[in-house]
């Protein structure tokens, strides 16, 4: 048997979710349409037509979901607000606004620390131009301070953005995504927009309230060559640097990396970037969200490349398989990846600028099956994965990186994007009926929380 990991008592762990994922009531109490609500209506863009209209329910259960929270031990949400349920048409929404005040407070009842994530990818659908239009930041930055003036004086973890580079090149360059366009020059726009709508939010809120905890959570996808010739050596590098750097350098440098705009010469905006956009995307944060799933090994290809990190910056890219393990949606399990992910982030960006490192998603979808009576055992799966990524985080602590917490990806099974409910993330299931039924995992969990031991 394996020696177990400890983790001290100021080690946080928690759960996440995202609103268009779990609420449901998308037409109640003035929500209006996002751009996942009109790309879920469109043919063919969700596996078996389905969408986030009901979703978990927890918009009409959040109580009981509270309540679930607290008997497994969390001692952190992150959930998403929806923009278009709190905020339309420059005004904000009271009853929308509402449902997530009552949220913090059955939170803060239960001893849940409440940490809010403003965009998780449900854009007001009424946008013009969505995060192509530079306008769309200044309409993030009134919607982040209207949130902040009903539930800043309860919440002190804000996170601005979401994955940034999922909104942008899997939304406005593979398609596959909302809004569902596939324009290079735009997947462009809307990363520096989305970017700079972070920037510009936290300077906002940091002058509203200087003593919140401001940050962004990025999606981490570690490349290596798939062999040691140049050809692969270069292609890897294109692709860590769209999928990785282009967003790390720009926030901890105040730059875009001199080798990503080479490769991106011919799709690049020259107007793009005006004076003081690096400078204002690089405010100081107090905290990385790191979101880590997966690895890739990276060749040069001859054809059309499977990979989204590379459409833009290595269209002849490919993943190739090194014959690991995989989960429920293809992805390798490389623990050691997030392992060297963190010794890597601490090298080059967080340590210099002092800002502590806190793991806001990781977990894995497996092909549950549950028993009779709704169990899902998923020790052999999910709980090895969550068990030795865990390791890979005592590990890099151990070595110098500061890691300050781990929020499993995710609460419960919930609406998977473009593929519906068909891949299940959740330590609790979500079955027909909707109702919640921990796994083995969500009790290993509960139990590791309690004991601080792996």
């Amino acid at each position: 048997m394996s020696t177990p990991v400890e983790f001290s008592d100021d080690f946080t762990f928690g759960a996440a979710t995202a609103a268009y994922q779990v609420e449901g009531a998308i037409s109640e109490d003035g929500r209006v349409d996002s751009i996942w609500d009109v790309f879920c209506r469109e043919p063919g863009r969700i596996l078996n037509s389905e969408d986030g209209s009901i979703a978990c329910d927890h918009y009409h259960r959040m109580r009981d979901d509270v309540a679930l929270m607290a008997d497994l031990g969390l001692q952190t949400y992150r959930f998403s607000v929806s923009w278009p349920r709190v905020f339309a048409e420059g005004r904000v929404t009271p009853a929308g606004m509402d449902f997530y005040s009552r949220l913090v407070d059955e939170l803060l009842e239960h001893q849940v620390s409440p940490w809010l994530t403003l965009y998780h990818w449900d854009l007001p659908a009424a946008l013009p131009g969505g995060w192509t239009n530079r306008d769309t930041v200044d309409r993030f930055v009134e919607y982040a301070l209207a949130v902040h003036d009903r539930l800043g004086d309860r919440v002190r973890t804000w996170t601005t953005l979401n994955e940034p580079w999922c909104s942008a090149f899997l939304g406005y360059a593979a398609g596959v995504h909302a809004p569902g366009h596939t324009d290079p020059v735009e997947s462009l726009q809307a990363a520096h927009h989305l970017l700079l709508a972070h920037g510009r939010a936290v300077r906002a809120l940091r002058a509203a309230d200087p003593q919140a905890q401001l940050g962004i959570t990025l999606n981490f996808t570690p490349v290596v060559p798939a062999s040691d010739s140049a050809a692969d050596h270069e292609a890897a590098r294109r692709v860590d640097g769209t999928a990785n750097r282009l967003f790390a350098d720009a926030l901890f440098t105040g730059r875009y990396p001199a080798d990503v705009l080479a490769d991106l010469a011919g799709v690049w905006p020259e107007d793009l970037v005006a004076d003081g956009d690096l400078d204002t995307i690089a405010a100081p944060l107090d905290v990385l969200g790191v979101n880590y799933y997966t690895t890739q090994a990276i060749a040069a290809g001859t054809g059309e490349s499977n990979t989204a990190s590379a459409q833009v910056s290595a269209p002849q890219a490919v993943e190739v398989s090194r014959g690991l393990p995989r989960t429920a949606m293809g992805w390798e399990i490389e623990p050691d990846g997030l392992y060297r992910l963190l010794m890597r982030l601490q090298r080059d960006y967080t340590g210099a600028a002092g800002v502590p490192m806190v793991i806001t998603e990781n977990g894995a979808a497996f092909e549950d099956v549950p028993d009779a009576s709704g169990f899902v055992d998923d020790s052999a799966d999910r709980i090895e994965y969550l068990r030795e990524h865990l390791r890979a985080v005592q590990r890099a602590r151990a070595d110098g990186a500061d890691v300050r917490g781990y929020l499993v990806w995710s609460l419960m099974d919930n609406f998977e994007w473009a593929l519906g409910y068909s891949k299940r993330f959740g330590v609790v299931r979500v079955d027909r009926h909707l109702r919640r039924i921990p796994k083995a995992s969500a009790l290993w969990y509960s139990k590791l929380i309690d004991s601080r031991r792996a």
